[in-house]
């Protein structure tokens, strides 16, 4: 997949109209995790260095239309420009006579951000008349948010029709990292899927078993397929409506050679609660009062020796309930066994990447996704439409 890049132009002297995801927590009007807000900061430096004056577009929550002025993007902007290290100026709107009277008066290394554009329906329909409103706000237009990637939305894939189009740097690691693992990834190759259900993850299951050599099944998701094979769950989650799509996806692993991993034991609980007990069961069977909520010591240690040996990986979902402390042995050391992995290690998914982030390893794997469901549809084989629009 070869993209057009900011790296392939100049941008000296452009107004460049760029799309980000800035969609951050806010309490009390304050950001409380600015991570999505830093990983766009080098494409941010990287054209006012090379000579451009931006217009930035964002949404933030779901205001579905209407103009709500507690889903304003100010909190974020005036974060955005405390990271920055310089003003940026927000404008009062999205459309309308003040935001455009703005934008023309912007200056070379001037930044400035418009209103939520999901304040109009417009957006969200990929409107073609909103989209072409948008464009005259600048020269050339960056999409630099992978993490609304996979919405054909006026603002990701609608401006594409109507200004040159480029990839920031942070869509373009991206792809870099998550492109491989589904055509020519380096072998062994593992995947790590957990997560509470089959039913949301058994196409990205569907997809990696074309490539994988290993395929680790933790969470929620397992007990399902457990079933299949015969084990008793106790109270465990099931969902009985896929266990014909479990065992069908047993059976193609199979006849494929690729090594399925399940939980051969599990930390249990009497009931679903941060405070109930662990309970160590020593074996793949769960007795009937009992509910799975985490992965054993010998699971763990099946993981862990297939990771020592993995040329590449990638995790979506966590193997257990670890938000609760009683629970989360298994999610926090598989995540220590991906650090010390020495082939390529993709992290993708929102709870993998805050399980990344609650034990601090992020910066011992290759490469974490900021894009939750942007990188679980990337993994299924999909076509991003913000993605496929800036392709070469």
């Amino acid at each position: 997949m070869k993209l057009n890049t900011i790296k392939d132009v100049s941008f000296e002297g452009k107004k460049v109209l760029i799309r980000v995801d800035f969609n951050c927590p806010v309490k009390d009007g304050v950001v409380t995790d600015d991570t999505r807000i830093n990983a766009a900061l080098p494409t941010i430096k990287y054209l006012l260095n090379d000579g451009a004056s931006l217009v930035v577009m964002c949404h933030f929550g779901r205001p579905k239309g209407e103009k709500k002025p507690e889903l304003s993007v100010a909190p974020v902007c005036k974060r955005f420009a405390e990271l920055l290290g310089q003003e940026v100026k927000l404008a009062p709107d999205v459309l309308g006579k003040e935001t455009e009277e703005l934008v023309a008066s912007l200056k070379k290394g001037e930044v400035m951000m418009l209103e939520n554009v999901r304040y109009y329906n417009e957006e969200t329909n990929d409107d073609l008349g909103f989209a072409e409103q948008l464009a005259k706000y600048g020269d050339v237009y960056v999409n630099d948010a992978f993490g609304t990637a996979h919405r054909a939305h006026a603002s990701t894939e609608g401006v594409t029709h109507f200004l040159p189009s480029y990839a920031g740097l942070l869509i373009e690691k991206e792809v870099k990292y998550m492109a491989p693992l589904l055509s020519n990834p380096e072998k062994p190759f593992v995947a790590i899927i957990g997560g509470s259900k089959v039913s949301s993850k058994i196409t990205v299951l569907e997809s990696l078993v074309k490539t994988c050599d290993t395929i680790v099944i933790g969470g929620g998701m397992a007990y399902t397929f457990l079933k299949v094979q015969g084990h008793t769950i106790g109270k465990s989650l099931l969902e009985n409506d896929y266990l014909e799509t479990a065992k069908s996806f047993l059976d193609k692993a199979k006849a494929k050679g690729v090594q399925v991993i399940l939980p051969v034991d599990h930390e249990c609980a009497e009931k679903f609660d941060e405070n109930a007990p662990a309970i160590a069961v020593d074996g793949a069977d769960i007795p009937g009062d009992y509910i799975g909520m985490d992965i054993g010591p010998k699971t763990i240690a099946q993981i862990s020796a297939a990771l020592a040996t993995a040329k590449s990986v990638v995790w979506n979902g966590p193997m257990g309930v670890f938000e609760y402390a009683a629970f989360q042995q298994g999610t926090k050391q598989v995540a220590e066994a991906l650090a010390k992995c020495k082939g390529t290690t993709v992290v993708g998914g929102g709870d993998s990447v805050a399980a990344i982030n609650k034990f601090g390893l992020a910066d011992k794997v290759s490469h974490v996704s900021t894009g939750g469901g942007a990188s679980l549809e990337f993994l299924e084989g999909k076509t991003l439409p913000g993605i496929k629009a800036l392709e070469k």
